[in-house]
This record gives structure tokens, sequence and C-alpha cells, in this order.
């Protein structure tokens, strides 16, 4: 998959219409007193009346470009690293969309916005639907202590956030995560997946369940 900073880029479509829509914005993740250049994947779960936005990063304007006048269900957030969440208050603002992170990254929430909470709270195991496809919500602590990947089951998809990335685990080098965590939150639940799964990731190319197992399934921990 390719596409420019700010185009949209049509990934997948359902038998009901529901496709999934990719719009990559660029800014800056700053953690722990450091701050780096990043380009991020916002992923986009609709058909031509509603949506879901997962993970709002940086720029509101092409995302909500993208969005059109499609009714946002919600802002799904796989965890609360500043560069996935910058967007979201904006859009939520512009839509009326509620933000829904796992209460576990409250602690990074609040990094970037103090004193303030999601409006909404992804629990474990839970399924979110929008016509034919189900986003199955699964914890997998490690990059951050909140981080959830969405599974699309009939779709043959799973957004990964920055747990697991083409070429292995997200980062833990920084506070709030862990490396053997991730390891564990990646062999146990994502692994499970069907191999053939394709992984949209937060950040880069996308790539299979089974192009990542073999590493992850070595890596030392």
């Amino acid at each position: 998959m390719s596409a420019e900073d700010g185009t949209t880029e049509i990934i997948a479509t359902s038998p009901g219409g529901v496709r999934v829509e990719r719009v990559i914005t660029s800014g800056i993740f700053a953690l722990d007193g450091g701050e780096w250049e990043v380009d991020n994947n916002v992923w986009i779960v609709g058909d031509d009346t509603s949506c879901y936005v997962i993970d709002a990063a940086h720029q509101a304007e092409p995302i909500l470009a993208a969005v059109g006048d499609r009714d946002v269900l919600a802002v799904l957030c796989t965890h609360a690293h500043n560069d996935h969440i910058a967007a979201a208050p904006a859009i939520r603002e512009a839509t009326g969309a509620p933000i829904a992170l796992h209460p576990a990254d409250q602690v990074l929430w609040e990094l970037t916005y103090p004193g303030t909470e999601p409006d909404e709270q992804l629990a474990d195991g839970e399924e979110l639907v929008i016509g034919d496809v189900g986003l199955g919500v699964l914890h997998t602590p490690g990059h951050a202590p909140g981080a959830v990947c969405l599974y699309a089951a009939s779709l043959g998809l799973v957004f990964t956030g920055d747990t697991l990335f083409n070429g292995g685990p997200g980062a833990t080098g920084r506070s709030h995560s862990d490396y053997p965590t991730i390891v564990r939150s990646i062999r146990d639940t994502l692994l499970s997946l069907p191999s053939e799964t394709i992984v949209l990731t937060g950040h880069g190319d996308s790539t299979t369940i089974g192009a990542e197992a073999p590493g992850v399934e070595a890596a030392d921990v």
C-alpha cells in the first residue's frame, strides 16, 4: 500500500459496502522529553452514511475531508500516545463523535490532555458493529498499558496501532511500555488469528500475521 500525505486510499470493501480507508497525516510524536517527526496511518471504517475513525492523528482537516458528511460513530484510539490522539478532540467537536480509549491508557491520555478523560471506554472482548463488519476489541498491552487492536474478522484485517508492525513488535523503550509484555500480547492474542490476516498498522506498510509470526515466536523474553 502507498498513499501520499493527506490523500485517501481504499484498502478493502465488504459485501455490504463497508469500506476501509487510509489517510496519512504527519506531525510530532513527543514523549519523555524527546520529539520525533512521524507519519501516521488514520483508518476510517464505514459505509456511505456512517463510519468509525481509528487513531485521529495530527491534523483533523484531512480526516474530516475523508469522512465527508458521514455520521462518525466514534473516534477509536488504539492507544493514547500524542501522535495518535492529537486530532481526536477536533474530530469530536466537528462531528459530535465520542472518543473511546481503553482505561489503562488514561495515564498517557493525561500527558496530552491533563485533567480530562475520553468519553467512552474500550473493553477487551467487546465488538463494535457497522453494517456487515464487526470490530472486535483485543487488549494488547506492551507498547502502552491500554493498547488495543481491532479485529475485523469478516474482512480478514486487524488494526494493530503500534503493537505490531511490518518488521515486528512496536517500540518499548519509553515510559509505560514493556518488551516482554508486548511479545506476550502478540503471541497470545494476535498470533491466534488466521495467518493470512492482514495487519494494518499505525505507521508504515501493512503485513500479515503469518509474516510476523516467526520473528515474534523467536523473540527472547
